[in-house]
């Protein structure tokens, strides 16, 4: 049940919005072990944000998985970071990365919970 959000002040064609999220459900699937099938990824653009005071190029991501290895949460941001660098052209020094684990009675799915 891998969830991950992208917000970020780019402005997105359709096109590339369809690339990023492509890319990032099979770089979150394959970070964290899981079928791709499970990965849920959004993404909201063109947000108003701003950054240590400037509105350059930034991202905000939340990575939410249940099971979530705390010990490769360094990993799961550089493989993110350099995502959005890639994809977006944001440097790594502008993204933030929320990385939650919520517990198995708390993720609902098809009619029940994990």
């Amino acid at each position: 049940m891998p969830y991950l959000q992208i917000q970020t002040n780019r402005e997105l064609a359709t096109d590339r919005q369809r690339e990023l999220l492509t890319e990032a459900s099979r770089c979150v699937a394959e970070q964290l072990g899981k079928p791709e099938s499970y990965v849920m990824v959004s993404m909201q653009d063109a947000r108003p944000m701003l950054f240590a005071g400037s509105d350059a190029p930034l991202a905000y991501l939340e990575l939410k998985s249940l099971g979530l290895p705390e010990n490769k949460t360094a990993e799961f941001s550089k493989a993110l970071c350099e995502l959005m660098q890639a994809k977006l052209g944001i440097e790594p020094n502008r993204v933030y990365i929320e990385f939650a684990g919520p517990e198995r009675h708390m993720w609902g799915w098809n009619e029940a919970t994990f």
